[in-house]
């Protein structure tokens, strides 16, 4: 038993409250269980019950033994005066109040279904699998709709706060904070950290100045990246390499320490490559968060991506190997997803949160339901139970499951792990 699963049990009343006894041998009636407090203070606020012919109304608390409450320090805790039932699962001491009066205890250990304590040992033990999968897929079809549109909202809500976080140290920038978060996800998982540092060092209006050029652009980019400091042999480096002394010494860059992993990348994922098609998304677009705040039709978002690489890179995957066959190195149709579903999405969700506007937060939910899916790891598992990931919507609602509430074993906050433990199949 963990203090959670007591919550729990009492929140949805998962005993048998037929004819209830407190350990004062009192009638206990519950007439409103109170709210789940998740902050300090009782465990649940704002409770009705009656004892015998009396109605009290105030706060409960629980505790798996009950002289945990000594342990706890409530005796002296001005929070827990008004207490009007001690839920516990075993009562190894009586518990008075100020006054030296017992206060209602009432033991749930003999009144909770066997079954649902198996059910719960099940789910929260070691598994190689979903904790959840001897069960599955457990809700109905509209359970998991409805469950998914809270978990997709909750993933949009965490991404949110980190984008306002940068937001608000960009100077209410929403143009900056877009480019940076842009560049993040440019860079990938082995990159992301890199090409924020670089988007950090170079602002928006900095490269408005030079969108008309591509290869001051891509100077300014491959240059921070530090992956202009050879002695190039080709005159397409060398000549960005002096764009770039100019422009650092012109715009006082700062220096980056570190630089971009190539190693077990497939080429077309190639940092230089990135970089590139970034430089020539700048060079076609301005003000590009702005433009995507006014689109309606998710084709349109998709049509800003569709970029290709400057002439140069239809040979060459770095500015140091040889010369390859003609491939024109276009921003593909799923990295594309990836940047809409990881960066545009996100941000203007942020958006709509911060100005309390939900037109901007049902937009990005219903662009995320006319993308593809995700296909990884953690979807496919969910699939292998027959559970839908037809849409962008579901995938991000699904790794939010995974990682929020399967991982952490968090069952009892989980609709699955709830129906699941209600018995019902």
């Amino acid at each position: 038993m963990t203090e959670r699963l007591l919550q729990y049990i009492w929140q949805f009343q998962h005993f048998n409250t037929s004819t209830l006894i407190t350990e004062q041998e009192d009638v206990l009636q519950i007439i409103k269980t109170g709210s789940l407090n998740t902050n300090q203070g009782p465990d649940f606020l704002n409770a009705t019950i009656k004892l015998n012919e009396i109605t009290l109304a105030g706060n409960i608390e629980l505790h798996i033994k009950s002289s945990q409450w000594h342990q706890h320090n409530h005796s002296t805790d001005k929070n827990y005066k008004n207490i009007i039932l001690h839920i516990v699962w075993q009562n190894d001491e009586q518990i008075k109040d100020a006054n030296g009066k017992e206060i209602p205890t009432l033991v749930l250990q003999n009144l909770v279904p066997k079954v649902l304590l198996d059910r719960y040992e099940l789910l929260i033990k070691d598994t190689p699998s979903l904790p959840c999968s001897h069960y599955l897929p457990a809700l109905s079809s509209i359970g998991w709709l409805s469950w998914k549109e809270r978990l997709a909202t909750e993933r949009l809500l965490a991404k949110a706060e980190l984008g306002l976080e940068l937001f608000t140290s960009n100077n209410n920038n929403w143009e900056e904070t877009f480019w940076h978060l842009l560049a993040y996800n440019f860079g990938l998982k082995v990159n992301a950290d890199f090409f924020k540092q670089i988007a950090q060092t170079i602002t928006v209006t900095t490269l408005a100045k030079h969108k008309n050029q591509i290869h001051q652009l891509e100077a300014l980019l491959l240059g921070q990246a530090n992956l202009l400091n050879e002695d190039f042999d080709n005159k397409y480096a060398t000549m960005l390499q002096k764009e770039y002394a100019f422009l650092k010494k012109k715009y006082s860059l700062k220096t980056i320490q570190g630089s971009c992993l190539f190693l077990r990348m497939r080429p077309a994922n190639f940092p230089t490559i990135r970089l590139a098609q970034l430089a020539m998304l700048i060079s076609n677009s301005s003000h590009l968060f702005s433009k995507i705040k006014e689109i309606n039709n998710i084709k349109d978002v998709q049509d800003l991506f569709n970029i290709t690489c400057n002439d140069y890179w239809h040979y060459h995957y770095t500015l140091i190997d040889e010369t390859t066959r003609y491939e024109p190195k276009k921003l593909g149709k799923q990295m594309i997803d990836n940047i809409i579903i990881n960066t545009v999405v996100p941000v203007l969700f942020a958006y709509g949160h911060y100005l309390a506007e939900n037109n901007y937060k049902l937009k990005a939910m219903h662009w995320l339901q006319a993308i593809k899916p995700e296909k990884n790891n953690i979807t496919k598992q969910w699939e292998d139970y027959e559970i839908e990931n037809k849409s962008a919507f579901d995938s991000q609602a699904l790794i939010q499951l995974s990682n929020s509430y399967c991982k952490q074993k968090k069952c009892l906050d989980c609709a699955v792990g709830n129906k699941i433990l209600a018995g019902k199949r």
